[in-house]
């Protein structure tokens, strides 16, 4: 396989990657959310500040 290929898998070789979110201060899975919330997670919209020089 050379280097700028991509990788490319098989669906029987992916593995879910789980999502975590800080609530009240504690770390907690968005899977573990209600589904309300999981919604709101999803709509969040996340702020990225640019750098000033």
């Amino acid at each position: 396989m050379k280097t700028n290929e991509p990788v490319k898998l098989e669906e029987h070789e992916r593995q879910r990657c789980e999502i975590w979110t800080r609530v009240m201060g504690y770390h907690r899975p968005v899977s573990a959310f209600n589904p309300g919330k999981q919604q709101d997670q999803q709509d969040r919209l996340h702020f990225r500040e640019n750098r000033s020089e």
